[in-house]
């Protein structure tokens, strides 16, 4: 039991998926994919927003653009997908 008087619970859980998917421009039957999940008050959209973003320009670096597209998977709500910028263009289009 997790006791909130110390703060909210985090956590993040990265890791390889596994598809029966036909590998194509857009798809790949194995990808790497991060979840999270926070529990306080107050905890909003801009919260996940901010953090997502850190994230990304943490790992692939400030100079990447990224994007969140409101998504819809059944088991969590709100959902997103985060894009980011080519690495070899730049985003200019390869």
């Amino acid at each position: 039991k997790h006791d909130f008087s110390q703060g909210p619970l985090k956590m993040i859980s990265p890791g390889k998926v596994y598809r029966r998917d036909t590998d194509d421009a857009t798809h790949s039957h194995q990808f790497h994919q991060v979840e999270g999940l926070v529990i306080d008050k107050h905890v909003t959209m801009a919260d996940l927003k901010g953090t997502l973003e850190k994230i990304a320009q943490t790992v692939f670096g400030a100079k990447r653009q990224i994007r969140l597209r409101p998504s819809y998977f059944p088991f969590t709500e709100p959902s997103v997908e985060v894009d980011v910028s080519c690495f070899k263009c730049g985003g200019k289009g390869c």
